[in-house]
């Protein structure tokens, strides 16, 4: 009963015994039909607070044979299963975080051998007969202590990948750590004396010339779940109960934290929320971004901060509220072989910052926190143009309210002049993205979407109040060499407003027009029921 060697289940009840838990514990059926079978290796990759190391300490308690936790499980899921006992506290269990030996060492070249070390020392004290047997290393030292008992071992590994995300530049410590790893999994030993490899990471498994470094693992990533989707993140249906639970209305959640996309087997499309920041913001009762407080922003920054080609185009365009086409399948899951911008926006999948459609093959910024992390990462950051753009963007937003037609134009005008080197201007969408981006911060006071079904057609922009009367809906219609008046009889010809029926406050109807001749901009505004704002 140790820190490593056959823990407690300490970690598991204290999770359990929050104010919100939610059970995931039907993970463990799916480990317990693997155990000891060719498939039974398992590598689960999830962004920063997304239930990895929670899911590993309920591993613990439910296989650790330093606890007896039928009492603990028995309420949850897996107590239902026709094999719960039959694995229930039965085998040794190693659980291990490599980011706390990485810390603590004082160079790199420390870190294997003070892990080694720390794990060998109390794999002693678990099994006193080692110290006569003098095991060269850890797995040398679970092949002894199966041999001795005929108990096999299950081995956690939690933030596997910390060596190859925080060290990425040195390539003897990593091809040093991968070997050390797969005396663990990749010997004949350890086909013998592993009932269970399971591993977590925020990437997936680094690849060597093209082939997984450990390929005899499954990986259930962020973009290839599998049938582990719904144990990692919180489903709508999860959040709702919870929501029920303490009187709170699900809705203002999915508009905050809606917007990873996930197809499992044999599974329709499955919406999935980062689950700490659900809980978060079901405790302080308030929606915002939670992630600002975690490593998320420093490490945003310094990838976008990266000048691959098209990059900035696209993270501008999903920013706006677009979505780009990405090829998936050339990254080569570490941070160092970036060849082009997919192999970014790639790794900004795997880590939270983009979400990813399976079906469409495409990415896009998520929701609303991690565009807040966004934002802030391009204010710091080295994108001059952008930072001018969104500091003009409150301008632009209290000019539209007033009714100030020709201040509206003149901010949009120097929105493009700064996005100039970045959009292409040539065609209705490239004007939608900027105008967009122009209305950036409006988002802190409106669900802002693209292209809403209204009437008979489509508004291109509709900004819908968080707060029903604290300030007016917009229809924006948009136009591309005609005129800002055109747009205006569009919204009204075309019965727009209709989709905001059931807002009881205030419209405004804004047509933007963009001559490409003169690369001027014009722009009409226009109480709903026809009064002009400023007439």
């Amino acid at each position: 009963m140790g820190t490593y060697v056959n823990p407690e289940n300490k970690s598991f009840t204290t999770d359990t015994g929050g104010e919100i838990y939610v059970d995931k514990t039907g993970l463990i059926e799916i480990l317990n039909r693997s155990i000891s079978g060719p498939n039974h290796f398992f590598a689960v990759s999830r962004p920063r607070r997304f239930g990895k190391s929670m899911a590993a300490g309920m591993i613990d308690a439910y296989y650790s044979r330093g606890c007896d936790s039928e009492t603990l499980f028995s309420k949850y899921e897996i107590s239902k299963s026709p094999d719960f006992r039959t694995h229930l506290n039965k085998y040794n269990v190693l659980h291990f975080d490599t980011a706390t030996f990485l810390n603590a060492a004082k160079t790199p070249e420390d870190v294997i051998p003070m892990m080694d070390r720390r794990i060998l020392e109390e794999m002693k004290e678990e099994f006193p007969y080692l110290i006569d047997r003098n095991p060269e290393d850890v797995p040398d030292a679970i092949n002894l202590a199966y041999k001795h008992d005929n108990t096999q071992f299950i081995v956690i590994i939690d933030e596997y990948d910390c060596i190859i995300r925080d060290a990425k530049d040195d390539e003897k410590l990593i091809t040093d750590y991968l070997k050390y790893l797969r005396g663990f999994f990749k010997t004949e030993e350890s086909k013998k004396f592993l009932a269970l490899g399971y591993i977590t990471g925020i990437l997936p498994i680094k690849k060597v010339d093209g082939e997984s470094a450990l390929n005899n693992f499954t990986e259930y990533t962020m973009i290839y779940p599998g049938e582990l989707l719904r144990y990692f993140g919180f489903t709508y249906e999860e959040i709702e109960e919870a929501c029920k639970k303490r009187e709170q209305d699900p809705e203002l959640l999915k508009k905050w934290y809606d917007g990873y996309l996930m197809n499992g087997i044999d599974t329709k499309q499955v919406h999935v929320y980062n689950p700490d920041s659900v809980v978060q913001s079901l405790l302080w009762r308030s929606q915002r971004s939670f992630w600002k407080n975690t490593g998320a922003f420093a490490g945003l920054n310094n990838y976008i901060a990266l000048n691959m080609a098209g990059l900035k185009d696209d993270i501008i365009a999903m920013l706006a509220g677009e979505r780009r086409p990405v090829d998936v399948s050339m990254f080569q899951n570490d941070l160092t072989h970036y060849k082009t911008k997919d192999d970014v926006l790639t790794a900004l999948i795997h880590m939270g910052y983009l979400g990813y459609d399976p079906e469409s093959g495409e990415a896009f910024v998520p929701n609303e926190e991690v565009r807040e992390v966004f934002e802030s990462a391009v204010k710091v950051g080295d994108w001059t143009e952008v930072q001018d753009a969104l500091r003009s963007s409150d301008a632009l937003l209290k000019a539209t309210w007033a009714g100030d037609e020709k201040k509206v134009a003149e901010v949009i005008s120097k929105s493009q002049q700064d996005y100039a080197s970045i959009i292409n201007f040539n065609d209705e969408n490239a004007l939608a993205c900027a105008v967009m981006m122009s209305y950036y911060t409006a988002r802190k006071y409106y669900y802002v979407k693209r292209e809403l079904p209204a009437g008979r057609g489509f508004a291109d922009i509709a900004f819908i109040p968080r707060n029903e009367g604290e300030h007016p809906a917009m229809i924006v219609e948009l136009k591309w060499n005609r005129s800002a008046r055109a747009a205006i009889r569009q919204i009204r010809d075309k019965e727009y407003a209709g989709a905001l029926s059931d807002y009881s406050g205030e419209i405004l109807l804004v047509g933007i027009n963009y001559t490409k001749k003169t690369g001027r901009y014009s722009c009409r505004i226009e109480k709903n029921g026809g009064i002009g704002c400023h007439e």
